[in-house]
């Protein structure tokens, strides 16, 4: 499905992953392991193909949005990820053991390549016009969103989700820090978006911008909650 102009939506293994058509392709989020068939076919049916891959982008590192990386990641695939969710898949059996936590234990069976390029928060991406990376820890250490201004796109990942009829914070259960990861989303409210697009859930399209500011005033005062929506 395209969600904007160049920008396709793949339903992934275990999560929604996007991939953006320029003269070559960038992925946003690799879904669990197994999700390579489904983008091959994806883009067979569009004229385009796995060869044309250029780099992935995770925007955290767990299983669901990391998985499918290392049997994409072949033939100078350059794979992004925020510094500190670099740090959280490097984490030992024996680390996860001794200093149990649901982070560490996702971290250990996330499946990630050899090798990962750093992403730092302002830097901005040779995509979609410029996709600037905004970090938002708190889901995981290295939550990251992706904005395209001249798109007015913003990629959250995780670090909002939309249940019926209503964007939410970060899932508690799933997230690191439940504070941080609500803190996070203020740096959100001053962007000019118009489309919210989710990990896991359809892209938001009306009211985008007060739906952000709704959240940041919550997360300011402290509060948790949600803003109401319409697709």
């Amino acid at each position: 499905m395209e969600i904007a102009s160049g920008v396709d939506e793949v339903e992934l293994l275990g999560a929604r992953g996007y991939v953006i058509l320029e003269d070559r392709l960038t992925l946003i989020d690799a879904g669990l392991p197994g999700s390579r068939l489904r983008l091959a076919r994806h883009l067979g049916r569009i004229g385009r193909s796995l060869a044309e891959l250029e780099r992935i982008i995770c925007t955290h590192a767990h299983p669901d949005h990391v998985g499918g990386v290392r049997e994409l990641a072949s033939d100078g695939v350059e794979v992004l990820m925020h510094p500190a969710d670099i740090a959280r898949v490097q984490v030992s059996l024996g680390e996860a053991v001794r200093r149990p936590s649901r982070g560490r234990l996702f971290a250990f069976v996330t499946p990630t390549p050899a090798r990962l390029t750093p992403v730092a928060d302002g830097e901005v991406l040779p995509v979609l016009g410029g996709l600037e990376v905004i970090h938002t820890p708190g889901h995981t250490p290295g939550s990251i969103c992706l904005y395209a201004p001249r798109e007015r796109l913003l990629f959250v990942g995780d670090v909002l989700e939309a249940r019926r009829g209503r964007v939410t914070f970060a899932s508690p259960f799933f997230s690191d820090d439940v504070r941080m990861a609500r803190a996070s989303v203020q740096r959100l409210a001053a962007l000019n978006v118009e489309t919210i697009v989710f990990g896991h859930y359809p892209p938001l399209r009306h009211d985008a911008r007060g739906v952000l500011e709704g959240l940041a005033a919550q997360a300011a005062d402290g509060r948790g909650g949600a803003s109401r929506w319409r697709r």
